[in-house]
């Protein structure tokens, strides 16, 4: 039972938690009074402390719960559980107590008698967000916390000033009367709190734990929301602590030798891209043909999980367990936009769900390599607790550094530096972590921008981190060299000029995909031989888009790279992997990067732009009959890029090898 320290925040406080935990549990959380979803009380009258232990039991009362292990934060979750386990001692397994608050038992925090004028009841009524914005950024002092700062702003501002100032109750218990209650807890109970708590002081938790018996453990630097700031830990805290309860199921495990195990690999890469897991596919068949003995087990969710399938490659059974990152892309989308870094900021939830799937992965099966590529969640956690590390670890990326786009301003510019801070510092601190770092490209294909101010340029940073492969185009270059062969296979004749625009695996690609569309009827009339082909990808159904003579729409084509070689022009987004393959095979393109994403925009372009491959365009600014144009006049351009290297995913595989 997850209590919400309502009214300042409601249950998705515990957002990193729920996924976790539900899958080793039955979890309940709920929105407590005067947040969320929850009635406001009354602000007329008094707040009863008692509001709070009486709706966790009607809580475990509704959903016919005998008995839970409570787990709260602050005052106003940790006083009640302990309240509910002295009163009736039946109803709790044991508690955790998170930054724990309990009136009168120890001093009061000295951060709030410094900061009196600063959270008044004025100035709460004045500014809420003014004070919530002042709170929260003290709640969180551990550096890099902007992320969890916006949440709980977000949070508190779905109460009201007038409810969190409420007065107290007008009869509230002694300091005799609270001891007497923490006394006469009898479950375990395991507190967990920050040395740089500026809500609750630490003694408060210490003399807890001597009244109660408790466990305790302090994190150095820690703030007064550890369950979301250093949300791993707290997990495993958690799990472990419930895990004493009940009578586990039974266990039926095998363990091998050393000497007789398979040598096996597990590999992350991330489902937003389809061109990450051809790559990826493209350097597992290279290690496998070094090291015939080695199993390579994905950890992959859909789209990706069809391809792999279709490669014959071992997806692991607990890719079922993972949060669905796609899905969370495609609500992020716009038209024809996508803002890819905050997108990744709000993916944090998810982040945290799949890492604690890795987690169980790593803890319960041996592995011999760790592969990620652009697998931010295992990057970011494991550098976070390095301790978890337990194999060669390897981190593939094909750009590195958030760079802000204009629309965002002075905020963007901060949170992108701040982000790029982070990872430097993490590197800097725990080297150790990423064994290898490969970059997916040439040295001169890393832009020459910032990371931020005072910190490193990218493209020194990146030559001193990381090793360069050379692109990966997952393909061999040998398979799309004759262009009239593969035309005949897939049908399309000799005197017929194609054009095939495809717009990547999310569904953010849809109004590309109407645009050209809109386009083909134009370009039709002044090239009378022209086919178009749409391929719309795993997450588009064909069925929605209209139809026209000589127009043909597909979903998933499972190598369409061949596509990509054969066609005489291509429309693109601006994703580096479709870009790229076009730029190998030598055909005109025209592309559009979608807005406000930094790594097309940013990235992608400067990419594109030194190998002289493709037109760029912009969505907003290109009308169907615009796009015809383009595409009739790239049918009769004959372009000429940089030649693209062939050897990336054996340079990949040899640099990998060598952890093997």
């Amino acid at each position: 039972m997850l209590l919400p320290p309502s009214p300042i925040t409601h249950s998705r406080i515990w957002k990193p938690q729920v996924h976790y935990l539900a899958r080793h549990f039955r979890v309940i959380s709920y929105d407590g009074r005067g947040n969320g979803l929850a009635d406001s009380p009354d602000a007329s009258g008094p707040w009863l402390s008692a509001w709070r232990r009486d709706d966790c039991l009607t809580i475990l009362d509704a959903t016919h719960t005998e008995r839970a292990v409570l787990v709260g934060v602050c005052i106003n979750g940790v006083w009640p559980s302990v309240q509910i386990a002295a009163a009736q001692p039946g109803r709790v397994h044991g508690i955790v107590a998170l930054a724990p608050g309990v009136p009168l038992i120890a001093p009061h925090n000295e951060w709030w008698d410094r900061v009196e004028d600063e959270v008044s009841v004025e100035r709460r009524l004045s500014d809420y967000r003014g004070f919530l914005e002042f709170f929260f950024s003290h709640m969180f002092p551990e550096p890099h916390s902007t992320k969890q700062i916006e949440d709980a702003v977000a949070f508190g501002l779905e109460t009201t000033a007038a409810v969190l100032v409420m007065p107290g109750d007008p009869e509230p218990p002694t300091k005799d009367e609270v001891e007497e209650t923490c006394r006469r807890v009898g479950c375990p109970v395991l507190i967990v709190q920050g040395d740089k708590d500026n809500c609750q002081s630490f003694e408060t938790g210490l003399v807890l734990a001597d009244l109660t018996g408790a466990e305790h453990v302090r994190i150095p630097g820690a703030g007064h929301i550890p369950a979301a700031r250093h949300p791993v830990l707290v997990n495993r805290l958690i799990h472990d602590f419930a895990g004493r309860f009940g009578t586990p199921p039974a266990r039926r495990r095998t363990w091998v030798p050393a000497a007789a195990r398979p040598r096996r690999a597990i590999l992350v890469s991330s489902p937003i891209g389809l061109g990450h897991a051809w790559r990826d596919v493209a350097i597992a068949r290279e290690l496998r043909a070094r090291h015939p003995e080695l199993e390579i087990h994905w950890l992959a969710q859909p789209p990706l999980t069809r391809l792999l399938e279709a490669c014959g490659e071992i997806v692991h059974p607990a890719s079922a367990q993972l949060a669905p990152e796609a899905k969370h892309v495609d609500a992020e989308a716009g038209e024809h936009e996508l803002h890819a870094f905050q997108m990744l900021r709000r993916l944090d939830e998810i982040f945290c769900a799949n890492f604690m799937v890795f987690h169980d992965v790593v803890r319960d099966e041996p592995f011999d390599l760790w592969l990620a590529d652009e697998a931010w969640e295992l990057d970011y956690f494991l550098h976070e607790n390095p301790e978890l590390k337990t194999a060669p670890y390897v981190w593939m990326t094909d750009f590195v550094g958030v760079l802000p786009m204009e629309v965002g301003g002075a905020r963007e510019e901060y949170l992108a530096a701040d982000w790029n801070a982070q990872m430097v510092e993490h590197v800097a601190r725990h080297p150790h972590v990423r064994d290898l770092s490969v970059f997916v490209g040439d040295a001169d294909d890393v832009v020459a921008e910032e990371l931020g101010p005072e910190l490193p340029g990218i493209r020194d940073w990146t030559g001193e981190h990381f090793e360069f492969a050379g692109y990966i185009t997952g393909f061999d270059a040998d398979t799309i060299a004759d262009r009239e062969s593969l035309r005949a296979e897939l049908g399309w004749g000799r005197d017929e000029r194609v054009c095939v625009v495809a717009a990547g695996g999310s569904a953010v690609g849809e109004p590309l995909l109407r645009r050209a569309i809109a386009a083909f009827p134009e370009v039709k009339r002044r090239v009378p031989e022209l086919r178009m082909v749409v391929v719309t990808g795993p997450r588009i159904d064909p069925a929605m888009l209209p139809a026209a003579d000589g127009l043909e729409t597909r979903g998933y084509v499972h190598e369409l790279y061949r596509e990509l070689a054969a066609c005489d022009v291509a429309v693109s987004h601006g994703g580096l992997s479709t870009t790229m393959e076009l730029t190998a095979a030598r055909r005109p393109f025209v592309y559009f990067p979608l807005r406000s994403h930094f790594e097309q925009n940013r990235h992608v372009a400067f990419r594109l732009d030194r190998h002289r491959s493709g037109r760029r365009m912009q969505f907003h600014e290109t009308s169907a009959d615009d796009l015809a144009d383009a595409l009739v006049e790239e049918l009769a351009h004959e372009p000429d890029p940089l030649p693209v290297g062939t050897t990336g995913a054996s340079c990949a595989a040899e640099l990998i090898s060598q952890l093997l």
